[in-house]
C-alpha cells in the first residue's frame, strides 16, 4: 500500500513537471538569478539561470520552449546582442529584458520590432514580472493557433469562389 502511494505521488511529480512552463534567466548579478529563480518557483515555473549570454548559447538547444528573461547589461555579451544572435539563429523565444540602468527608456514600437515582449526596471513588481511572462507564453502558443485560423479564414474564402 505505501509503495503504490510512493509511485502515485512521484507519477504526479513527473507530471507536473512536464505541465511547467520553462523560464530561462541571463543575469550577470548572481543575487538577481537567485531572487527572481525563487520567485518564480513559487508561481510554478521550471526555471534554468545563467551568469551569461555564452552559458546560455551553449546549454539550451534551439527552439527550445519557453521564455527568456534578459538583462541588458552583461559583461561579454549584452543582452541585446544575444537578441540579435538568436534572431540571425532563427531562435525564437519571447524576450522579457530587464536592467538596473535607469537611464534606459524604449519605446513599445522598439522593443516589440526586437522580439520583446517587455522591460521592466529593477527592481521590479513581482505581479508585474509574472504578468509579462504569462503574456509571454500565450504569444509564443498563439502562432499555430493563428496560422491555423488563417489557413481555415483562406480555405473558407476559397470555398466562396
Amino acid at each position: 500500500m505505501i509503495l503504490e502511494m510512493e509511485k502515485s505521488q512521484r507519477e504526479d511529480n513527473e507530471k507536473m513537471t512536464a505541465e511547467k512552463k520553462q523560464i530561462y534567466i541571463v543575469d550577470d548579478d548572481e543575487s538577481i538569478c537567485r531572487a527572481v529563480k525563487l520567485l518564480l518557483d513559487t508561481f510554478g515555473f521550471a526555471v534554468q539561470t545563467f551568469a551569461s549570454a555564452g552559458e546560455f548559447l551553449n546549454s539550451v538547444l534551439k527552439n527550445s520552449p519557453g521564455c527568456l528573461i534578459l538583462d541588458v547589461h552583461m559583461e561579454e555579451m549584452d543582452g541585446f546582442a544575444l537578441q540579435q544572435k538568436l534572431r540571425a539563429h532563427n531562435f525564437r523565444i519571447p524576450i522579457i529584458f530587464i536592467s538596473a540602468d535607469r537611464t534606459l527608456k524604449f519605446p513599445e514600437q522598439y522593443l516589440i520590432a526586437a522580439g520583446a515582449i517587455g522591460f521592466l526596471q529593477k527592481p521590479f513588481n513581482d505581479q508585474a514580472l509574472v504578468d509579462l511572462i504569462n503574456v509571454a507564453l500565450q504569444k509564443e502558443e498563439k502562432p499555430r493557433i493563428k496560422t491555423e485560423t488563417e489557413y481555415n479564414k483562406k480555405e473558407a474564402a476559397d470555398a466562396k469562389i
